[in-house]
């Protein structure tokens, strides 16, 4: 596993159904090497800070073997960071990615800390609103890292898996679990309570469970 692009993008606006919206999601390829701070790369920006960045959300990856399939999807050649991300990864997927999982890339260490939930900054790059969902059924989302140590990042930079817990889950079965409740209530709940998934997934997912209990109640 390598680093196949390295890239960085600050916020600017576009408009999208007839109104100004500021985002960062459109980033450029850089050979680097660029310093990956606890928040983010060197450089780097969020528009949102609600929804976007902070610890939790410090890199967001998308791997490099998808390209091929969204592009005959799309119609289209696709570009850089197409998904808005900061690292594109060579052979890792959502289905072998797991929650949890420490990395060493060149000389930062990260853990991955949630997937990624696309959102209509995805819709106004492309201009097809359905993207955010098909991009969902797919599972194919992509990821966050926290950063646990800061160090300088390149394109080219190997991947070497420091730790995995013993029990966690991978990318594309947390998808499968907050998008379409497979597994049920039981699986919910083992997801809610993995110790280093994002509070903000942690959150969602007791709100389904919430929701489910009341309903059962009625």
């Amino acid at each position: 596993m390598n680093v196949a692009e390295l890239s960085i993008g600050r916020p600017e606006t576009y408009h999208w159904a007839k109104r100004p919206v500021t985002t960062a999601i459109v980033k450029k390829p850089v050979a680097g090497p660029i310093y990956l701070h606890i928040q983010q790369f060197e450089g780097d920006g969020q528009a949102d800070l609600r929804h976007h960045g902070g610890e939790d959300k410090a890199v967001c990856v998308y791997p490099a073997v998808h390209y091929s399939w969204w592009e005959q999807k799309l119609q289209r050649k696709l570009p850089p960071a197409a998904f808005g991300e900061n690292i594109t990864v060579s052979e890792l997927t959502e289905s072998t990615a797991h929650i949890g999982d420490v990395y060493q890339i060149g000389g930062a260490i990260v853990q991955l800390s949630q997937p990624r939930q696309p959102c209509f900054k995805l819709a106004l790059r492309y201009g097809d609103t359905s993207f955010p969902v098909k991009v969902r059924e797919t599972g194919w989302s992509g990821w966050y890292f926290r950063v646990l140590k800061e160090g300088m990042v390149k394109k080219g930079d190997e991947w070497n898996l420091l730790e995995r817990q013993k029990s966690t889950m991978t990318v594309m079965e947390a998808n499968r679990i907050m998008y379409q409740q497979e597994g049920g209530l039981e699986a919910v709940e083992v997801l809610a309570s993995l110790p280093t998934l994002a509070d903000v997934w942690k959150q969602q997912l007791r709100s389904i469970i919430r929701k489910a209990e009341g309903d059962q109640s009625t």
